[in-house]
């Protein structure tokens, strides 16, 4: 399988050269396991609009060995996660890779993002009306220049397209998930597992809702609701919150939920929950609270509606949160 990642001024140069350095491993492992096939099933270059040394994001530079108007040849095309400057993605500003990718993908060839990399692949207009997955970071922005794309930041990987050829992982290192992806599709699923141990890479088999941080939507410009969010970021734990939002934003009920969820997209009930949870899982990151405790704190009484619901927000439970985000011992400073 020929692979082309492309490389342009935003993009990250760890993502670049940790997808470049795994699908281009195959030679060198094919000792340390039986799965591995001798003969490398991948061969990765870099491509740019150019040839030749490509500045990225972070003022390192990679090396394209052709320009994209040489490659007629690629089955993979993988665009790496890109760190947005202040104005936020420009696009329009690279149509020759833009063009490009759209002929690879006519010519049969799987289209790959890794998080952010989608926001070029989107101007191709491929991804209208598929799902795709991108950092949580980026998913307003992104949703704002291209609301006909269906997104989902809380899921590692999604595959989209007829014949499965519009891939996207999530997340920053959910490229991980993209690549043992592509080993377990093109050369299985053991290849995967083995390439897997020896890198110490891992699925995000839980999505990335644990990972995700909260921020209520607040550019839509209503006072009243903006006011109401206010309150709600130091009193969300009060008891009958919503009683009290009404109450003080001096509107009828019906019409404040109305207001409300028009300008954040969630009902104030939702708003509640999720900013309850983000305080809960704060605290199971910093606290050795019981877990029965730390939802009490958050504004819930009864202990088996906090778990199910801390779950169906994260897509874990409280312990096992605690678990995957507790910083431990091997890593807290010396006393």
């Amino acid at each position: 399988m020929r692979v082309s990642l492309v490389a342009f001024r935003e993009v990250a140069i760890s993502t670049l050269h940790g997808i470049y350095d795994v699908l281009s491993s195959f030679g060198a492992l094919a000792g340390f396991d039986a799965a591995i096939p001798a003969s490398p099933p991948f061969r990765v270059e870099i491509v740019g609009a150019e040839a030749g040394p490509v500045r990225l994001a972070g003022g390192l530079t990679a090396e394209a060995t052709r320009a994209v108007a040489e490659v007629g040849d690629a089955d993979i095309v993988i665009v790496p996660s890109v760190l947005l400057p202040a104005g936020g993605w420009r696009a329009g500003r690279y149509p020759a890779l833009v063009d490009w990718v759209k002929r690879a993908h006519e010519r049969g060839a799987i289209l790959c993002s890794a998080c952010s990399g989608i926001f070029l692949l989107a101007e191709t207009g491929l991804f209208d009306r598929r799902e795709a997955t991108l950092h949580w970071g980026y998913a307003s922005t992104f949703g704002d220049a291209y609301p006909d794309v269906k997104l989902f930041p809380e899921r590692a990987l999604v595959v989209a397209g007829a014949r499965g050829e519009l891939v996207s992982s999530g997340a920053s290192m959910s490229w991980h998930d993209l690549v043992l992806y592509l080993i377990a599709r093109h050369v299985g699923p053991t290849a995967a597992q083995a390439v897997a141990r020896f890198f110490a890479l891992q699925w995000h088999r839980d999505g990335l809702g644990p990972y995700m941080v909260f921020e209520g939507r607040r550019n839509h410009g209503d006072a009243a609701i903006l006011a109401a969010q206010s309150w709600l970021d130091k009193s969300f734990s009060v008891a009958s919150p919503i009683d009290e939002l009404v109450r003080r934003s001096k509107l009828a009920e019906r019409t404040f939920k109305r207001r409300f969820t028009a300008a954040t997209t969630l009902s104030p009930i939702a708003y509640v929950q999720q900013l309850r949870v983000a305080e809960a899982k704060r605290r199971l990151e910093r606290t050795s609270e019981p877990v029965d405790q730390v939802g009490w704190r958050v504004g819930y009484e009864d202990p088996t509606f906090f778990r199910r619901l801390f779950k169906r927000i994260t897509g874990v439970s409280p312990a096992a949160y605690r678990r995957k985000f507790r910083i431990p011992s091997y890593g807290e400073a010396p006393k």
